[in-house]
């Protein structure tokens, strides 16, 4: 993924990043490392708001530690459409899934009794369409065949909403002598362990993890009604689906709905 322009003057002027940005490669391309300052383009100001007021207050763990977001000079959480983080130790590990799914219910404890948000409601992008497809609160699917028997495969939940962490495998840096960090946080209103079928989801289907990934999970609530939604969530966001990328799914599926 090809790496986004640089923040402006302004921006690095307002959270007082003195030193020039350099690229940090991964993720979606877009953070830049100034100094002890990390800076990313903001999402919508009441998420970017939102998200640093929930981080900054929230209390240190023995089973995650977090970015803490840096206010800019007058003390809003973005500026001239950054936003600003303390830089975090550790690596990603996406053969970890279990380690990330452990650290991922500690974080959603910590979060559990948060009201929803109102931006939840409003954003519009292929992730939120494709998650509010998934919980059925949409009709409108992508043309794609394995959606079809997962769309039909659909059952009540009974686990409560809360807000979680949306995609997590790929945003759980790992340091020795040290709690997992949780980063780059795309918030949802959903089920905890919904969180946790989609890091299965994402385990099985892009880094060839063992079917026996999800037995171990399978104590969760509603686990695999959560593990058919997070095969929609995530087979719904392409815009096309190729034979290749349909083939990485659809031993998944077919593993999925025989336990549906």
């Amino acid at each position: 993924m090809s790496q986004s322009p640089a923040p402006p003057a302004s921006a690095l002027k307002a959270f007082g990043a003195a030193e020039t940005p350099v690229p940090l490669h991964g993720g979606q391309g877009s953070a830049w490392r100034s100094g002890a300052l990390v800076l990313k383009p903001a999402a919508m100001a009441p998420e970017t708001t939102w998200r640093a007021g929930v981080l900054h207050h929230l209390p240190e763990s023995s089973g995650f530690r977090v970015a803490r977001p840096v206010p800019a000079a007058d003390g809003s959480w973005a500026a001239y459409g950054w936003e600003a983080w303390r830089p975090i130790g550790g690596s990603t590990d996406p053969h970890r899934a279990d380690d990330v799914i452990r650290a991922g219910e500690a974080f959603h404890a910590a979060l559990a009794d948060l009201p929803r948000p109102r931006f939840i409601g409003v954003r519009d992008n292929a992730w939120s369409h494709a998650d509010r497809l998934a919980w059925e609160e949409t009709e409108q699917a992508p043309d794609f065949p394995l959606l079809g028997p997962l769309l039909a495969a659909r059952r009540p939940v009974s686990a409560p909403a809360q807000i979680v962490h949306g995609d997590l495998l790929g945003n759980v840096l790992f340091e020795p002598g040290h709690p997992p960090a949780i980063i780059d946080w795309p918030p949802y209103w959903r089920p905890a362990a919904w969180a946790s079928a989609v890091v299965a989801v994402d385990a099985l289907c892009r880094y060839e993890a063992e079917p026996e990934l999800l037995d171990r999970w399978s104590h969760l609530p509603d686990w695999c009604q959560l593990l058919v939604r997070a095969l929609i969530f995530r087979i719904a966001t392409h815009e096309t689906l190729d034979d290749a990328t349909e083939r990485k799914y659809r031993p998944v599926v077919d593993l999925v709905l025989n336990e549906a």
